[in-house]
């Protein structure tokens, strides 16, 4: 397997990793400023969940008319402009006066142009990494991702008791500035993958390839309903612990950096590949201990070791790449992407709306009941189906400039 330090080593994956970083950082302090600002002009955890994971519900719109951009947009360019509407939007909601109303707008302008990022970083990776370095690239992202929000919640929560949460949310959008600055500067002026210009058509027509599958279709609904009614848990950590939610939400970044260093590092193949289900398993039986609504120490021990079960989306996605031809990966990986955000999106929603009618310790033991079911449905219908070759694209979706 491809080592952690040559990764670092091939040219363009250091400014990915910085840039990457840099919006990572921008989202976790952005997100909790923001749901914090929400929830104390309302008192709502239905509002304060959504306006934390609110952009992902824009995100099956993308999936729907822009995700053919992943592949056919110049990589540079695309990252770069998504980074920069992201520092003006941060920005915009930081206005003083701004009606709940309007930041909701906002948010979902920003969930719309964020559908393309995914794809586009994603099917980046998968190009600049030889064919064996997905795995670990992604798992170095992955990590990255839950040591920043560890720091960023932490930063974030002492920010906010510092600073008034509209302060921070100016904060973050300099990090969103930072992030495009290192895009741009550090990755190559790359050509499309694929031949045509971006459309609603283009999308549908991959996209109904994509799906056509059974193994992948299943492969896409462990990515995105297991972990994504997960999340409606955490959408909670605000309204269950007003003055602890940045401590659960580094709690949950340092389980999910261990379930990433064990899966992408540490596992042989051949026992990785049989550990999706345990460890979405793990990912939400123990959040079925809030129906008691344990102490915050408990709490916290409950969500760190729920997180290592994030580590299930990297065997999920290596799966998926042995599924996807080469062409495609980009939109796949947008598709997974799109797709998981959208439905982390939902289920915040959704616990948002069980905490208004009952408690949020209540939504997050009902998310967690229905993510176990899920998980064990899908489970069931994945030893019914043997594992298919992988199939050429249509006349419809080739043409791509760089395949793998």
């Amino acid at each position: 397997m491809t080592s952690y330090r040559s990764l670092f080593r091939t040219p363009e994956f250091t400014p990915l990793f910085l840039g990457s970083a840099a919006q990572t950082a921008a989202g976790t302090v952005g997100g909790l400023a923001l749901a914090t600002l929400v929830y104390r002009a309302t008192g709502s955890p239905l509002l304060s969940a959504v306006s934390m994971f609110g952009p992902s519900l824009a995100q099956v719109l993308g999936a729907t008319v822009l995700l053919s951009g992943a592949d056919r947009l110049p990589p540079r360019m695309a990252l770069t402009a998504i980074a920069l509407v992201f520092a003006a939007g941060t920005a915009l909601q930081a206005l003083p006066g701004l009606p709940v109303g309007a930041v909701f707008a906002v948010l979902l302008a920003m969930g719309l142009v964020a559908s393309l990022g995914g794809g586009v970083r994603w099917g980046l990776l998968n190009e600049i990494l030889a064919k064996d370095g997905y795995l670990p690239g992604r798992s170095v992202f992955n990590m990255m991702s839950g040591l920043t929000q560890i720091a960023g919640f932490a930063t974030g929560g002492a920010l906010l008791a510092a600073l008034s949460p509209r302060v921070c949310l100016l904060l973050s959008a300099a990090l969103y500035l930072t992030a495009g600055l290192a895009l741009r500067l550090g990755l190559s002026a790359r050509p499309p993958r694929s031949a045509g210009r971006p459309s609603a058509s283009a999308t549908w027509r991959a996209n109904s390839t994509l799906w056509s599958d059974r193994s992948r279709r299943l492969t896409y609904l462990g990515l995105w309903l297991p972990n994504g009614m997960v999340v409606g848990c955490e959408s909670l950590y605000v309204s269950y612990a007003p003055h602890a939610a940045g401590t659960l939400f580094a709690c949950g970044a340092l389980g999910m950096f261990a379930g990433d260093v064990t899966v992408g590092r540490l596992l042989p193949p051949g026992v990785r590949r049989r550990l999706a289900t345990p460890l979405l398993l793990l990912l939400a039986v123990p959040y079925l201990a809030f129906a008691v609504h344990p102490p915050l120490p408990l709490a916290a021990l409950c969500v760190t070791l729920a997180s290592v079960g994030f580590g299930a989306s990297l065997v999920q996605q290596e799966r998926l790449m042995d599924l996807t031809p080469g062409e495609l990966a980009g939109q796949a990986l947008g598709l997974h992407s799109s797709g998981m955000l959208t439905m982390q999106g939902v289920s915040a929603a959704a616990a948002g709306a069980v905490a208004q009618l009952t408690t949020p310790a209540t939504g997050m033991a009902l998310m967690a009941a229905g993510s176990v079911a899920v998980t064990l449905v899908l489970a069931a219908a994945g030893r019914r189906t043997p594992r298919p070759l992988i199939t050429p694209a249509p006349a419809a979706v080739e043409g791509s400039a760089r395949s793998r």
